[in-house]
């Protein structure tokens, strides 16, 4: 016969269990965990670069990457447009493509911490541990990953990489004004 105490858990599991299957399938799937560090430049293994100083960028005016500047190693860009801090992550995939995205999360963003890190080839979600591949940056759209720079919305030359203004602009709600803060 069961005791008072075992079914009092009975009744917390089933109601506990189920609100955690919810948040975990309509939130982001933790492959990993998150970073301790909140100022995203702490990696243990020092795999993160960051382009120095941070652009502001005008209407009018493009955001240019030199292509010069990438590597396997994801190249994390600072920019501003209007009042908006927002950033962009540029890799070299295994297959020699440069891929680029905005450095936020398709599901997190909003959230101070939906900012990437680079752990080995993945790229992981500051905010919900989510690692994803570097080599499928760009190339997946939906769920929890970098928001794509697809290639209809730069223009990519042998010396760099362009994103208009308008193109930036449209993303701008992507980033609150707390992100990496």
């Amino acid at each position: 016969m069961r005791t008072e105490t075992q079914k009092k858990k009975g009744i917390y599991l089933a109601l506990v269990l189920p609100l955690v299957l919810v948040f975990t399938l309509t939130a982001c799937s933790a492959n990993g965990s998150a970073s301790d560090t909140e100022s995203g430049n702490n990696n243990s293994a020092g795999s993160n670069a960051r382009a120095d100083g941070e652009q502001t960028i005008k209407e009018g005016e493009s955001f240019v990457i030199p292509i010069s500047e990438i590597s396997e190693t994801a190249k994390f860009y600072f920019i501003t447009v209007g009042s908006t801090k927002m950033g962009v992550v540029a890799v070299k995939a295994s297959d020699g493509r440069i891929r680029t995205a905005f450095d936020t999360c398709q599901v997190c963003n909003g959230s101070p911490k939906a900012y990437f890190e680079q752990s080995g080839d993945t790229l992981q979600c500051q905010n919900c541990g989510n690692k994803f591949p570097m080599d499928r940056v760009e190339a997946e759209a939906g769920g929890c990953n970098p928001v794509p720079i697809f290639e209809e919305d730069k223009t990519v030359t042998d010396e760099s990489i362009t994103i208009s203004y308008d193109t930036l602009k449209a993303h701008t709600s992507l980033f609150p004004s707390n992100w990496r803060n």
